[in-house]
């Protein structure tokens, strides 16, 4: 069990931090201690992330079952497992699986990418796309599809995702550098990352007025964020980078749960905030960046899955591995929605800033009537 399903995410009022004697960290509620790490089992929060889990593959399973060819979803799994039928195997394994993996790879990335920066930044508000990140991975792309290079062969399998990984690494640096006034206070650099992603998305929008209309096309459509290009030289390349970025941004739940005290007590407890603030935030942008490089700009997807998971766990601060599972969940069910509930079939982008673009309004009211009362 990982240190943050058990619970590290809540520090205040802990007798104990890491690396102390005993075996209970938080009063009245068990505890045990393995070297330098504290755990505390909280039942919720492990209840609610096995229902997550078990969400995620149910809806895992329909999107690969529905489709022209609907597959029921006890063959969808015996397919997985390599016991289904011949004719199930394949459109299972070979047509509609890297979809669905695309898409949950990117949902976790997302997710966990959210969760990072709205921790650091101790505002809901911050997520790569409305700091900026995805605008800047957004303009690398475009400018590669505009200028005619990535129609065919390699340089569109290879050339698009990697415009938009260097794209979204570029503009992090920019926000960072511009944000620091020794140190990155969190109001800044969402204040200057809005500033930079309005300037990206203006520029993008200038590219495609100038385009050639049948290169705007192809563009607009890697806007919207859609899993159609999804296949399988996808997925493993983007597997094994979320999955290593991952493991780094759960080994850091322990930091990103001292800075959610505040720098003078993360301070005083001995955290080292500037270097840990950016490796983590590091941490987010690679998320952000290859989620995007891999379906493009899936909007609200970084921005809702921490808050929603804050809301299940009734956790401090967005929990790593739960927002992850949220992300995962919002993207492939939008995805389902987008190709099965609508009557026409859309991008999951659509389906994902509709339902994004309402909870955001919902943050607003809420947190301006809690500033009148």
């Amino acid at each position: 069990m990982t240190a943050e399903l058990a619970g590290t995410t809540e520090l205040a009022g802990t007798t104990e931090l890491a690396g102390k004697t005993g075996h209970r960290t938080v009063p009245g509620r068990p505890g045990v201690r393995l070297g330098p790490i504290s755990l505390v089992w909280r039942p919720r929060q492990v209840l609610v992330t096995a229902l997550l889990v078990a969400a995620l593959l149910a809806v895992f399973c329909l999107n690969i079952g529905r489709g022209d060819f609907p597959i029921p979803p006890g063959d969808v799994l015996a397919s997985l497992f390599g016991h289904g039928e011949k004719q199930y195997e394949f459109i299972v394994m070979e047509l509609r699986l890297p979809r669905s993996l695309i898409g949950l790879l990117v949902g976790l990335g997302l997710g966990i990418s959210g969760a990072i920066m709205q921790s650091i930044s101790r505002n809901a508000l911050a997520s790569p796309d409305i700091l900026g990140i995805t605008q800047g991975a957004s303009v690398a792309a475009v400018f590669l599809i505009l200028g005619g290079g990535a129609t065919s062969g390699a340089l569109a399998a290879f050339g698009v995702p990697a415009a938009a990984l260097l794209g979204g690494l570029a503009t992090a640096i920019l926000i960072y550098v511009l944000a620091w006034r020794r140190g990155v206070d969190g109001f800044r650099l969402i204040l200057i990352g809005i500033g930079v992603g309005a300037a990206l998305q203006a520029l993008t929008a200038w590219m495609i007025v100038r385009a050639d209309i049948n290169d705007v096309g192809r563009a607009q459509v890697w806007l919207t964020g859609s899993l159609n290009r999804a296949a399988w030289s996808q997925v493993a390349p983007t597997a094994w980078t979320i999955g290593i970025v991952a493991l780094v941004a759960v080994a850091g739940s322990f930091a990103l749960a001292i800075m959610r005290l505040g720098d003078d007590v993360a301070r005083g407890l001995g955290q080292r905030l500037q270097g840990g603030r950016a490796l983590l935030m590091l941490a987010s942008v690679i998320l952000a960046a290859v989620a995007t490089a891999a379906a493009g700009p899936i909007g609200f997807v970084a921005f809702v899955a921490p808050q929603v998971a804050l809301r299940l766990l009734r956790s401090p601060g967005p929990p790593i591995i739960a927002s992850a599972l949220c992300g995962a969940i919002l993207v492939v069910g939008g995805d389902l929605i987008a190709r099965t509930v609508l009557p026409v079939e859309l991008p999951v982008g659509i389906v994902t800033s509709a339902i994004g673009g309402p909870f955001l309004l919902y943050l607003l009211v809420r947190a301006n009537r809690k500033a009148s009362a």
